[in-house]
């Protein structure tokens, strides 16, 4: 015997779900009106064509930095999608919402704690799976990031496309600094927070292509490893946060004067970056 689908139970599986209104009539007749079977019904849908869809790209979607309420933690995660289309879809951006908000209330370890965190009534990986097959397109956590300071500050830029976090090295009215700080890794991406953090492989690339660049210059041998040490000061203060100068300045000091005029104490500990596509 059929059994009759009413609107009413239509209405809300699509609430709970998101998908169309044919969609969800359609799961809710193939689940003989069970609610429970209907959103599995819609997570298989999601499965399959999240299968098909394994080699597109999904450079699009949302970025979003948060912190917690006594701004001693943060979170920046990064939910992809294909299309501009998709990203700007203000459900899809909600849904991102109510991650980074389930990201920080448990501040999970790793990416994959965090997909497996429980979201209503499934986990929030399987929402994702669910959600393929509700939009139509490949999605994914394609990053989440934590931070712990005395002081986190975060930062979203350019309609979600970058998420950024500043760690302090103090905690007080420091809110507006570090979101110029912020702002800063945003626009000057550097690779490290101070000479001393940069990764020892990234240094020795530098110094290999300073001293190519000295020899094809005809520069002596025995100034070459000099020339290649001048050459990496250089990078310092280019691509390390204490060391650029001051985008937001007005007296061409570096990040670091800049905190040090605010607080001799101040200085940034760590910073997390994501940008789309990345």
């Amino acid at each position: 015997m059929e059994v009759k689908i009413s609107a009413k139970d239509v209405a809300a599986l699509r609430r709970e779900t998101g998908a169309g209104m044919m969609d969800c009539k359609k799961a809710l007749v193939e689940a003989n009106g069970d609610m429970e079977a209907a959103k599995d019904y819609l997570r298989k849908k999601g499965q399959k064509l999240s299968d098909k869809r394994a080699d597109r790209e999904a450079n699009e979607g949302v970025v979003i930095a948060q912190t917690s309420a006594d701004n001693k933690k943060g979170i920046v995660i990064n939910l992809s999608c294909e299309t501009d289309f998709v990203a700007k879809n203000a459900e899809f951006i909600a849904l991102a919402q109510q991650f980074a908000d389930a990201a920080l209330n448990n501040f999970p370890a790793t990416k994959d704690d965090l997909l497996g965190l429980s979201f209503e009534g499934t986990t929030i990986g399987e929402k994702i799976t669910e959600q393929i097959g509700v939009i139509g397109e490949k999605l994914e956590l394609k990053a989440y990031e934590t931070l712990e300071a005395p002081m986190v500050v975060s930062y979203i830029h350019a309609g979600y496309r970058r998420g950024v976090l500043v760690g302090l090295t103090q905690e007080g009215d420091f809110t507006e600094v570090g979101k110029g700080v912020a702002m800063q890794v945003a626009a000057m991406s550097p690779v490290a927070v101070d000479k001393d953090d940069v990764d020892a492989s990234v240094i020795e690339k530098e110094m290999e292509i300073a001293r190519d660049i000295a020899r094809n210059e005809g520069k002596p041998e025995e100034l070459i490893d000099r020339i290649a040490q001048g050459k990496l000061g250089k990078f310092y203060k280019e691509n390390t946060l204490m060391n650029q100068e001051y985008v937001r300045g007005e007296n061409k000091e570096t990040v670091g004067a800049f905190l040090k005029g605010i607080n001799k104490e101040l200085a940034v500990s760590a910073f997390r970056h994501v940008t789309l596509g990345s």
